[in-house]
């Protein structure tokens, strides 16, 4: 193992493997950013390679997911934002997206991937109405992110939470439901889920995530559409439901489909 340590944005040592691909690393290369290593890039041309489309899905992902964000903080009027899975900062990071609709909006950042935890402070760039926070922590450890997030949040209020590209990475749908209802069940009424995710509908991109989960970190379970509607039991979806991020609040015909699904759903009362 080939390791480099850098310096978290709280002054920590942490130390960053540079041998095995990582989702976060790799995305960024998608998505035009620098803070990947050799190894993140030789896999993401490698992908690119086979299946062409994949930097288009994953701008496409991020483009919808920055929709949903200033709908969800303009017109619903929704100023709390709980994004688990962050990624590695690029542009239009959520607290930005969201404050340009409201600039009170308040963010917190989950993530465990250490690189992002060194670029954390990129993301801790609030305007000063609102206010942004970062927590190092798993997905799955639901009562630290929501212990630690309650320093920024008000769960007695609306929060939305944000799960892009990272339930896939958990190995069964149940514990993905699991996942997902431990938080929202914390949450109150009038709160949102926004996940977007891969769907395994095109025999290709499925071929391809094959070479993904043999060579990077953590692997990647591609889902039916109706095991991706099932995270979203007891909510009521926000128009148009459950559809491609091509479709999500765009003009219609404005691109082919990216067999990429968003969708936005409420906490009833």
């Amino acid at each position: 193992m080939t390791e480099e340590t850098h310096l978290s944005y709280q002054g920590q040592p942490v130390k960053i493997d540079t041998t095995v691909p990582q989702t976060a690393r790799v995305w960024n290369y998608w998505l035009g950013g620098k803070d990947n290593y050799a190894v993140d890039r030789a896999l993401g041309d490698q992908i690119a390679q086979e299946y062409p489309i994949i930097v288009d899905i994953a701008r496409g992902d991020r483009a919808a997911l920055n929709r949903a964000v200033h709908y969800l903080a303009g017109e619903a009027g929704v100023n709390q934002f709980l994004d688990i899975g962050t990624g590695l900062p690029t542009t239009n990071n959520t607290h930005e997206v969201a404050q340009q609709a409201n600039p009170e909006a308040r963010i917190v950042y989950v993530d465990y991937d250490p690189l992002v935890l060194v670029h954390a402070r990129a993301l801790l760039t609030s305007g000063p109405g609102g206010a942004t926070d970062y927590i190092d922590a798993d997905l799955r450890d639901h009562e630290t992110i929501l212990r630690e997030a309650g320093r920024t949040l008000d769960f007695s209020k609306p929060v939305v939470l944000m799960l892009s590209g990272i339930l896939a990475h958990l190995p069964t749908v149940d514990e993905a439901c699991t996942v997902i209802g431990r938080i929202m069940d914390r949450l109150a009424p009038g709160s949102y889920l926004v996940v977007v995710d891969g769907t395994n509908t095109n025999p290709e991109l499925n071929e391809v995530m094959k070479i993904w989960n043999a060579t990077a970190n953590p692997p990647y379970a591609m889902r039916s559409p109706e095991e991706i509607a099932s995270y979203f039991t007891g909510l009521e979806f926000v128009e148009p439901g459950l559809v491609d991020v091509t479709t999500w609040h765009t003009d219609p015909g404005d691109a082919r489909p990216l067999h990429n699904l968003i969708g936005v759903a409420r906490k009833p009362a």
